[in-house]
């Protein structure tokens, strides 16, 4: 057990996960206050000493992605000029992943951008969960603790004891966490072989597997707009012979028209987590669940602050 205090704060990103977290933990939240000038500026109080404590901030880095992140940016700057012991961003959604290489000549690679800032704001240490591409870990200098969502998700479908079930993927490039889910249900694994002509569009080429008459759990890491997983949705649904299709994911990015196509398509349940705080459009939706990583990121908490090894919590 450390003798150094525990303080977690937060921004406005998502007050209430940060809330979930700290009563798990059975600790209090940080005081402090983020609001802003007329100008926009963001202005941030910190209203109790961290000298000498472990600090976690809790704050995602989702919509609005530039003003959440400056936020964090301030935040972890403020604590470590009030000479905290350790700083450790916990960002269970982590902005600019989608933009981790260069596609074409003179693109940015954001996502090394972003973990240059942290680093230069003072972060001793950052906590995420399903990165875009586990490749970002090797963007910083400091540790980096990438904590799976697939065992919560694995344990949602266990409980509903399905059967005939078949993991699918909607593109190659989530093969592996696909697999990671079928591997926790016991199950086959199928993948749609997809190309995508622009951003935020794809074109459907076929089905790697086999998915007639078996029930479907479409697995994927974000869902933006919600296009590619019920174009899948409906082509396995409608042409691939499924039986029902279900579809989950770990960040419920949801840019419209993204809650209407779930709405009408051939998903009968969107399983998220609440990496992102859901829109009131999203919380009436009748199709999509959550399960909450609050459990998982107090642990996680916990783990760090008494300086045990993370990958216990999955052992």
């Amino acid at each position: 057990m450390s003798d150094t205090a525990l303080q977690i704060f937060t921004g406005n990103a998502h007050p209430e996960l940060a809330q979930e977290i700290v009563d798990y933990l059975d600790i209090s939240l940080g005081k402090a206050k983020v609001s802003k000038f007329k100008d926009g500026e963001i202005r941030l109080e910190i209203n109790e000493s961290v000298r000498g404590n472990n600090v976690f901030i809790v704050q995602p880095t989702c919509y609005p992605v530039n003003e959440n992140l400056m936020e964090l940016l301030i935040m972890i700057d403020a604590i470590r000029r009030a000479s905290a012991k350790s700083i450790t961003a916990v960002i269970p959604y982590y902005g600019y992943a989608r933009q981790e290489r260069k596609q074409k000549p003179r693109e940015p690679i954001s996502a090394k951008l972003v973990a240059n800032l942290l680093t230069a704001a003072g972060a001793d240490r950052m906590v995420t969960i399903d990165l875009h591409t586990s490749s970002i870990q090797g963007f910083f200098d400091i540790p980096v603790d990438h904590m799976p969502a697939a065992p919560l998700l694995a344990d949602y479908y266990l409980k509903k004891n399905m059967e005939n079930i078949v993991v699918v993927s909607p593109d190659i490039g989530g093969v592996t966490r696909a697999r990671n889910i079928a591997a926790r249900l016991n199950c086959g694994l199928a993948i749609i072989d997809k190309r995508r002509p622009e951003p935020n569009q794809a074109e459907i080429m076929g089905i790697i597997g086999d998915v007639k008459g078996k029930n479907v759990i479409m697995v994927d890491d974000m869902i933006d707009t919600a296009g590619t997983i019920t174009n899948g949705a409906n082509f396995l649904y409608e042409q691939a012979g499924a039986k029902e299709v279900y579809a989950c994911c770990t960040h419920a990015v949801f840019t419209p028209p993204a809650v209407e196509r779930i709405e009408n398509s051939a998903i009968k349940e969107m399983l998220i987590t609440n990496t992102i705080p859901l829109t009131q459009e999203e919380r009436q939706c009748e199709k999509i669940q959550t399960v909450s990583i609050a459990p998982l990121l107090g642990r996680t908490i916990e783990y760090i602050h008494n300086k045990k090894s993370v990958s216990e919590i999955f052992e």
